[in-house]
């Protein structure tokens, strides 16, 4: 196919290096030139503008930071609506709002173009090894006609229901993921500085009810203290903040949810905005006066 992609970041440039390496005719923009430089060696054209990656494209992939960034792109002056051809297709890969999701939908489908919302799961580990997870919003037909591309990048790709689902799915997930995150994070402390060995600790809990996959991960990076920006607390606080917002506009109580996005809040608004979200557990180490960062075992 004839694509654009646009927004090749930590997680969009992975994904974007899939959807060229399986052959497709990939034009890219972002706004970091340095970022679209692999993907032009690799093959793909290197665009001048949003419009330029659009020209001529069945369907264009955003990997966007914010939804105000994915309504600029489509609706804005010079907007994909205005500017891609009828019959082709938007394909937003960002942790977006449901409720934006459709309004963008009903516009572009006033100019016949489709829009699912695909927001994805995996991180940038999964985004690189193609294993992500992708959650799709949209008409069926136009989601089986865009499946093979999302494949390229995806172990699982589910269409969830008519647009916006594929968000609402995404929002749940990591309302979850981050309510266990800062959990994982106190239970870690919290046995080590009660004279527990934290790998014996690790290992114990994760064979019991208390396992989960942030605790399996988070733990193990943690006690590594190999704690990279992969996905940074700002992140983190839109997408929870975004659950909460969703809860609030169905009148549904998310009492840990809004617990956790107003702690998030205060880490990103107190010198972890650009950090991992699982390194806010020095916020906790400082607090307890007591560090189980770099405790790892050899072999943990």
């Amino acid at each position: 196919m004839k694509l654009g992609f646009i927004g090749v970041g930590n997680m969009g440039g992975p994904m974007a290096g899939h959807v060229v390496a399986a052959g497709h005719d990939v034009a890219v923009f972002d706004l970091s030139a340095a970022a679209v430089d692999p993907l032009a060696e690799a093959g793909a054209r290197r665009a001048s503008s949003p419009a330029d990656a659009a020209d001529g494209a069945e369907a264009v992939l955003l990997s966007l930071p914010m939804p105000k960034d994915v309504e600029q792109i489509v609706t804005g002056d010079g907007g994909l609506r205005e500017t891609m051809q009828a019959g082709s297709a938007i394909l937003d890969l960002t942790t977006s709002s449901a409720t934006v999701s459709r309004q963008l939908a009903e516009q572009c489908a006033a100019n016949n173009i489709s829009f699912l919302d695909a927001p994805v799961s995996g991180g940038v580990g999964g985004a690189r090894r193609g294993k992500l997870a992708v959650m799709v919003g949209g008409p069926e037909d136009v989601f089986e006609t865009y499946k093979p591309v999302l494949d390229t990048f995806a172990a699982k790709v589910v269409r969830c229901g008519d647009v916006g689902t594929g968000n609402v799915v995404k929002l749940v997930n990591n309302m979850l993921a981050f309510v266990n995150m800062m959990g994982a994070t106190e239970g870690l402390l919290l046995g080590a500085k009660a004279g527990v060995d934290p790998n014996v600790l690790r290992e114990v809990v994760q064979a019991s009810s208390g396992d989960s996959f942030v605790w399996s991960g988070g733990t193990k990076a943690i006690l590594r203290d190999t704690l990279p920006p992969s996905f940074t607390t700002t992140l983190a606080s839109k997408d929870i903040g975004l659950a909460v917002d969703l809860a609030d506009e169905l009148d549904v109580p998310v009492p840990m949810g809004s617990h956790v996005a107003g702690l998030l809040t205060g880490y990103r608004d107190n010198g972890f905005a650009d950090e991992d979200i699982l390194a806010t557990v020095r916020a906790l180490e400082e607090q307890a006066g007591f560090t189980v960062r770099g405790l790892a075992a050899d072999d943990s």
